[in-house]
């Protein structure tokens, strides 16, 4: 089963974290004044992602995407190359102009994962981040070029790695978000009264 190539950083076994690890810092692909970002925490959760809007490594049907609090982010080198790829997407990526790589993305709208940052441990040299605890948005790599006949195996092997495959966030993650909208939902009617 391991003929299928995932994502580089996986597709051997994950690696495990460093209980004490306290952050890092992420540099973009750039030989000449490489975008650095400092980290000041360890990701609070990690996971591979298959949607169309994440960056991918050529070839990975999957990026790696971990979250941290916003406020562990700061550009500390070389910020000028950076650049929002979309900016009507709710999650603002920040990505070098020159290499293309996403370093950071972060909401600013009113949202359940507002103050918090998407980023790519894989452009750390630091060890210790927390691995990928499961997939998401799987159904989507077939929008990237996956084969959809190639989809139960893709399946199979998140499961052999210990990543649970979902099409849309982890359970915890959908009930954070339904918690938000139902709260939001309780306080819009509270004020029509």
């Amino acid at each position: 089963m391991t003929s299928i190539s995932l994502h580089p950083a996986i597709d051997h076994g994950l690696r495990q974290g460093a209980p004490d690890f306290s952050g890092g810092t992420l540099v973009c692909a750039c030989a000449d004044r490489p975008v650095t970002v400092r980290i000041g925490s360890q990701v609070l959760h990690n996971h591979a992602c298959g949607c169309t809007k994440c960056w991918k490594p050529k070839g990975a049907l999957f990026s790696i995407v971990g979250v941290v609090p916003q406020d562990k982010v700061e550009v500390v080198a070389n910020g000028d190359k950076l650049h929002v790829v979309d900016p009507s997407a709710t999650i603002q990526r920040h990505a070098c102009r020159q290499c293309g790589v996403h370093l950071y993305g972060i909401i600013e709208k009113d949202h359940p994962f507002k103050g918090l940052a998407f980023i790519h441990t894989e452009f750390s040299r630091d060890s210790g981040w927390a691995p990928p605890e499961f997939a998401a948005f799987v159904s989507s790599a077939i929008e990237s070029g996956a084969n959809p006949s190639d989809m139960p195996a893709i399946r199979a092997r998140l499961k052999e790695l210990g990543l649970e495959p979902y099409d849309c966030l982890s359970p915890p993650l959908m009930d954070a978000i339904a918690t938000h909208s139902a709260n939001a939902a309780k306080q819009a009617a509270r004020l029509q009264e």
